[in-house]
């Protein structure tokens, strides 16, 4: 018995709904028949177009275009229209020098921004953490702004800028707030974002990163939320503790140059009664001697002159001077002297 090959198969491709690809003599016969008019023609049009587009490519005004020749840097192209070597000779990076490009460390935006460090919780948590140098633990979120300054270094030196530059703004963030103290790293946010600025570009200089630091944001920084309660308490206790240190400076200030005023006082009241003794015992020294001399020429007329001045110096003193006869001897004439002034 003949079998049919050709209708067997057809019913096979008929029940299992396939369909059966050609063979390649069948395709190479059919494009043997297949006669295109100017085929040449289209071929060489395709070749220009491919390489036209290849090899003349734009730059935008806010960036470079760095030209790799089989993989090795060449040149770089400045904004505009430039020309290459055609695709597989010559590759284009283009690279945005003027862009101000940011990354978020501790918080994230509220707006999305695909340039932005996205975080997990954890991680958020992790990376603003910090040890202070007095060993509290600070939360410090911050924002580092940063461009390109050097394409061919930002390229090839590094091979990942970007983590370079997250990985050294968190070592030079927790160096800088690890010399200080909690209440320097929560009042004192600008002074640490410049110097942290500093450590940065110099770490991303020596690695030849390419990248410029433009400034580093410090947002608002504060100790963990379950600590939070202890720190108001110990600031409160700290503010108590320095207003008792001021009013007992007050009080000091007020004591001590009263109690110095007044032993400056008393001492130039004893300076002064010191002089004035001095000077008068001097005095009344040279006054003796002066009368001695006069004495020792005239002894009895300066004894007698000596004996008056006494007297007119003391009988005034003296109030009432009563004269009486060394030869009287009866007492009662004696007895009515009080009274005669009260007569009067």
């Amino acid at each position: 018995m003949n079998w049919d090959w050709e209708k067997l198969k057809k019913r096979q491709e008929h029940k299992e709904g396939g369909m059966v690809p050609p063979k390649v003599d069948e395709l190479v016969e059919k494009f043997k028949k297949l006669k295109l008019p100017g085929g040449p023609l289209l071929i060489l049009i395709f070749l220009l177009l491919f390489f036209g587009s290849s090899t003349f490519y734009t730059v935008a005004v806010d960036e470079v275009g760095v030209i790799q020749r089989f993989g090795k840097y060449v040149r770089t192209s400045q904004p505009g229209l430039n020309f290459k070597m055609p695709s597989g000779i010559e590759k284009v990076t283009k690279v945005k020098v003027r862009r101000v490009y940011k990354e978020e460390f501790g918080f994230r935006s509220v707006r999305g921004d695909s340039r932005a460090r996205s975080y997990s919780g954890g991680e958020n948590t992790a990376v603003a953490l910090m040890l202070t140098g007095d060993l509290n633990v600070a939360v410090v979120p911050w924002i580092v702004q940063y461009r390109i300054k050097d394409p061919y270094n930002f390229l090839f030196k590094v091979h990942n800028s970007r983590k370079l530059l997250i990985d050294m703004s968190e070592a030079a963030m927790r160096l800088v707030v690890g010399d200080r103290s909690i209440n320097e790293v929560i009042s004192k946010r600008e002074e640490i974002a410049v110097e942290a600025r500093n450590v940065l570009q110099t770490e991303m200089d020596n690695a030849e990163s390419g990248i410029n630091i433009v400034t580093i944001e410090m947002k608002k920084t504060n100790v963990p939320d379950p600590v939070q309660p202890s720190f108001n308490e110990v600031n409160q206790a700290i503010q108590e503790k320095e207003k008792m240190i001021y009013q007992a400076k007050e009080d000091y200030n007020k004591a001590i140059p009263e109690a110095r005023g007044q032993a400056e006082r008393t001492i130039k009241e004893a300076e002064g009664y010191s002089l004035d003794r001095v000077n008068r015992a001097k005095g009344d020294a040279a006054r003796f001697k002066s009368l001695y001399v006069e004495y020792a020429k005239a002894k009895d007329v300066t004894k007698r002159r000596l004996y008056l001045e006494t007297l007119k110096d003391l009988l005034p003193k003296l109030g009432d001077k009563y004269i009486i006869d060394a030869d009287q001897n009866n007492v009662l004439p004696l007895l009515n002297l009080g009274k005669q002034k009260g007569e009067k």
